[in-house]
């Protein structure tokens, strides 16, 4: 039997709380009661959780971040150290299978009984699949687990053609990572439009336009009567109710959920005539010591909810009153804001219009797939919505539900420049406004917060669906001055667009004419300098000229390891990174790196960037080692600079076996197109030939994923102190595609960054996020497309080698030295002692001698 975490023992009797369950619903719990001081560590219950699956509690709502390259782990919802932290004994694999409620004792699937005094069942629900003939064929599967994801993925590379059984939530997310692993794929819903629970009939109808626009088959209003297998036993095909069939390898049933409530049957506790453990409002079954909660559970108000929120709300109930507390559980929000298949789908409140005299105002543009209405009461309450392909509203709008709006209502779902939208910030929401639905935050508990983290780490707002997190922001405290330091009142997206627009080509003119009234005529900052020098050697193309980056003024504007092309080291010696492009090299040059680093008694080490770096160079040293590496084919690998480092790739389909796609040919191709690049912060890359994702590509600034179909790119990933991983932003390039995208998103990033900003944060930031970004640069809503291509086109054109440019004029190389008036003389410091067959910096010449020190007597050298 797996066991998580071991029993904790006791010294004194208390009482002991079972939990079947740990999905997310059954993690909030267990959350609960540790805010609460009901654990083992603190001595006040024992806590047993037993867990069918073999993992402990992951994000289902993010289930299918899997296929875009989100692993199990990274899925997980509790802390590594969660359980012992706690003292929560946590049993993997070993699911309940009988309670005895007169011996208070529940037997696991290992054979072990646990006694409880009190029993919290959350154990979800189940996935229906139609009793049709054939559905237990080989290539049949459910989509609920992550069990089911890793069977779907291994059985999809022998497919293909996928079928989706249901066009509900769930069924176009698994239609989607059909799609994503290169099978044509059907999805077939029984009612007459998609997603019929949360959309009417106009969302459903934008919804299926959009849909079908990217190459899915959907079928509506008929159901499966069917599916055929051939001799093998596997998936051939499925016959409809309409009498047409559909050949396909593969079917995955995604026709809703079932509560979860046999357990509960088979023990004699209350359930639903249509399913469902009945309890009251404080989430009491009919058995007092028991409790239930999450999809297993029928509510007091007569409902079972498939939501994670209301589950979450559940839990806190239950939590509460388990430790003593008053809570009550009355019903939940079913607002609903999804991204499926790239298309923004929402609804709040009454999105039917089933009140009584109510109105709907409706906009809908069937070219675009965008399709907005609100319910409205007779007397200008906001009832509910539907919003298709643009929700940007969203966040706004749910939480003024139940109240009159301060404007028009069809100023809200008119485009600009049609009398609308108005910008309704959340400033005009009261204080108890509920922001996020998912733990059931408020406004006025985020404004006691000054900062997103904040925000997340103390009330778990933003941690859910995440759709919340754009309104947080908003209502946090904005400063004031956004100037980009004490010389400039502009912004750095502000100063790159003077520079562009006005042709400036220098620092001090800048300053002169758009600095601070007080900066002007001075020598600006140790802040500014950089920054405008990076702004103007981007933009050298554009304007007109050299982009060598220690040419006049430009050189005092660098940074330290700008000032030499090198990486400044601890003991003032130099390393060299020479470009090795997509981490492919030939024999005849890797024999060259090490003659080089013999030669000039460098040490060298193989980078994370598939590149090979020498450390211990002097400064005079740095063009004779450059010379050696031009003269054999090498170029700067810019490691020094704010700009593109490397792009990583691993064999593709050349050599693995696994491989779809040639990613060491695109990885050259992209890291040669892109070298050289001035941007607000260093640039990562890296092309993966397949979902195994070996050159981890979604660590990247952008990162590329090959699939049966072409590339998915992947923007505003990194690694370091805080790691995040990239976002789709599109997905089954062509070549072309994929390098134009990459081209408009890598300028836009440049025009409109801060200051040493990655992408990921970059990304956090701007307005509108990741979708304000793929509606720039995928569908050109700003009309900036053809603009930023053409500055890409010239910086390609115009790329220049810095060391070559450096080894091939005298006057250039005359800032080698050491010492301007020695200019023959080596800087004595720099010394080194030999360590594993290579060298480093001897430190004590650095610290100088370690004196003795003398006390007087009675005292201490301490």
């Amino acid at each position: 039997m797996p066991v998580s975490t071991p029993p904790t023992d006791h010294t004194a009797p208390v009482p002991t709380i079972v939990v079947v369950g740990h999905g997310m619903v059954g993690q909030r719990f267990l959350e609960a009661l540790a805010d609460r001081g009901l654990t083992a560590t603190a001595g006040t219950a024992r806590i047993v959780v037993l867990c069918e699956e073999p993992r402990a509690a992951y994000d289902r709502v993010q289930l299918t971040s899997y296929f875009t390259g989100r692993t199990p782990d990274e899925l997980s919802l509790a802390e590594p150290d969660f359980m012992d932290r706690h003292g929560f004994e946590l049993r993997l694999g070993d699911p309940a299978e009988s309670v005895d409620r007169e011996t208070r004792t529940v037997t696991a699937r290992s054979g072990e009984t646990f006694a409880y005094d009190t029993l919290v069942l959350a154990t979800g629900s189940y996935p229906f699949v139609p009793p049709v003939p054939g559905k237990d064929a080989a290539g049949c599967f459910v989509y609920r687990t992550i069990e089911d994801l890793l069977a779907i993925e291994e059985y999809a590379r022998t497919a293909t053609t996928g079928a989706v059984v249901g066009g509900g939530l769930l069924g176009l997310e698994a239609a989607g990572a059909l799609k994503g692993l290169g099978l044509d794929t059907h999805v077939v819903e029984f009612a007459p439009r998609l997603m019929p629970v949360q959309v009417d009939e106009g969302g459903g109808a934008a919804l299926l336009r959009t849909i079908e626009s990217m190459g899915l088959t959907v079928h509506t209003g008929v159901g499966t009567q069917e599916v055929t297998a051939g001799e093998d036993g596997a998936v051939t095909g499925m016959t409809l109710s309409d009498g047409s069939s559909l050949a396909t390898d593969l079917v995955v049933f995604s026709a809703g959920v079932r509560p979860r409530d046999q357990l509960a049957r088979d023990c004699g506790l209350a359930v639903g005539p249509r399913g469902g453990i009945i309890v009251d409002e404080e989430c009491r079954t009919s058995d007092p010591a028991v409790f239930a909660i999450g999809e297993c559970a029928l509510a007091a108000d007569g409902r079972v909810y498939g939501l994670v929120a209301p589950g979450y709300e559940m839990a806190l109930t239950a939590a509460e009153v388990i430790t003593g507390g008053t809570a009550a559980f009355t019903g939940a929000d079913l607002s609903t804001k999804l991204k499926l298949l790239g298309v923004d789908v929402a609804s709040f409140g009454d999105a039917h219009g089933t009140a009584e005299g109510c109105l709907d105002v409706v906009y809908a543009d069937s070219r675009t797939g965008v399709y907005k209405k609100l319910v409205i009461g007779r007397d200008g309450t906001l009832l509910g919505g539907v919003l298709v392909g643009d929700a940007e509203q969203y966040g706004t709008l749910r939480p003024m539900t139940g109240t009159v709006l301060p404007v028009a209502p069809e100023q809200l779902v008119l485009p600009a420049g049609a009398g609308g939208p108005v910008a309704l910030g959340p400033s005009a929401l009261p204080d108890d406004a509920v922001i996020c639905s998912c733990h059931n935050v408020t406004k006025g508990s985020i404004c006691e917060h000054t900062t997103l983290p904040e925000v997340k780490k103390c009330t778990k707002a933003g941690t859910g669906c995440g759709s919340c997190v754009k309104v947080i922001g908003q209502l946090l405290p904005q400063s004031q001055d956004k100037g980009l330091c004490g010389c400039f009142s502009h912004t750095r997206s502000e100063l790159y667009e003077i520079v562009r627009t006005l042709g400036i080509t220098s620092y001090a003119g800048l300053l002169d004419s758009h600095g601070r009234e007080a900066a002007r005529g001075g020598d600006g900052c140790e802040i500014c300098k950089p920054t405008v020098g990076s702004i103007i050697a981007s933009l050298a193309p554009t304007l007109g000229t050299s982009g060598y980056v220690l040419d006049g003024e430009q050189a005092a504007l660098q940074d330290t390891n700008d000032h030499f092309l090198a990486n400044l080291q601890r003991n003032g010696s130099y390393s060299i990174v020479p470009r090795i492009p997509g981490g492919e090299i030939t024999p005849e040059k890797l024999i060259v790196i090490g003659e080089v680093a013999r030669d000039f008694g460098l040490y060298t080490k193989i980078t994370g960037g598939q590149r090979i770096d020498m450390f211990g160079a002097r400064v005079d040293q740095l063009p004779l080692i450059w010379t050696r590496l031009v003269d054999a084919g090498f170029e700067s690998g810019h490691a020094y600079g704010k700009s593109l480092r490397t792009v990583k790739s691993c064999v593709g389909r050349t050599w693995c076996r696994y491989g779809v796609q040639d990613s060491v040919r695109m990885a050259i191709d992209l890291e040669l197109r892109y070298r050289g690049l001035r941007s607000p912060h260093k640039l990562k890359s890296a092309v993966s030939g397949c979902a195994r994702e070996c050159a981890e590509a979604r660590g990247k600034d952008f990162g590329i994923i090959a699939t049966a179909g072409g590339w998915n790119l992947y923007v505003g990933g990194n690694g370091g102190a805080e790691p995040r991983h990239a976002d789709l932003l599109a997905q089954d390039l062509s070549d072309a595609e994929l390098v134009r995208l990459i081209d408009r998103f890598l300028m836009f990033y440049i025009r409109t960054a801060d200051r040493l900003e990655r992408t990921s944060t970059w990304l956090d930031r701007i307005e509108g996020g990741l979708d304000h970004v793929r509606d720039v640069v995928v569908h050109d809503s700003l009309g900036l497309c053809a603009e930023l291509e053409r500055m890409m086109a010239d910086h390609v054109a115009g790329y220049r080698d810095e060391w070559a440019e450096t080894i091939n004029d005298p006057e250039r190389l005359r800032r080698f030295v050491t010492f301007v008036n020695a200019p023959d003389a080596p800087d004595p410091s720099v010394q080194f002692v030999p360590e594993r067959d290579q060298v480093k910096p001897d430190l004590e010449i650095l610290a100088g001698p370690v004196l003795a020190v003398r006390t007087l007597e009675g005292t201490s050298s301490r």
